[in-house]
């Protein structure tokens, strides 16, 4: 997991590369990897640079396309390229961080932003989303 802390008005897709710089998935054996499989976002994703920089890095995108850059693109005819296809199974999943950010809000200081200095409020991300994960692993092992 990683946060990128903004002001509050700042938009989601410019967050999206620093993120993803930040994130480590962990598997079974080994170091973490800096490289996932892919990455499930939300139409807000959707923008020709997140699709290249996922790209360029070889990561699969499950990011379905706004509808406005579909009729955008085919305007263009065959100069626009082909559509943007995404994983409809595996975009399913997405609610999972869907989830997890109701139940990080499900604090009232993280959900009304409390906290006046940033390092604090990140302080208590980290603390609500620790909580979070070994509840998590405790029920997995019960």
């Amino acid at each position: 997991m990683a946060f990128v802390l903004t002001a509050g008005q700042a938009a989601d897709s410019p967050q999206f590369i620093p993120v993803l710089r930040k994130i480590r998935v962990r598997g079974p054996v080994g170091r973490p990897r800096t490289r996932p499989d892919a990455v499930a976002g939300d139409k807000a994703y959707s923008s020709r640079g997140n699709r290249a920089h996922l790209r360029k890095r070889g990561i699969k995108a499950v990011i379905p396309e706004k509808l406005d850059q579909a009729a955008n693109r085919a305007k263009k005819g065959s100069k626009g390229g082909r559509p943007v296809s995404h994983d409809a199974d595996l975009y399913k999943e997405r609610n999972t961080v869907e989830r997890l950010i109701n139940k990080l809000k499900a604090w009232r200081g993280i959900a009304t932003r409390y906290d006046k200095t940033p390092e604090s409020y990140l302080a208590g991300l980290h603390l609500r989303a620790s909580m979070i994960w070994i509840k998590d692993l405790t029920r997995a092992n019960s």
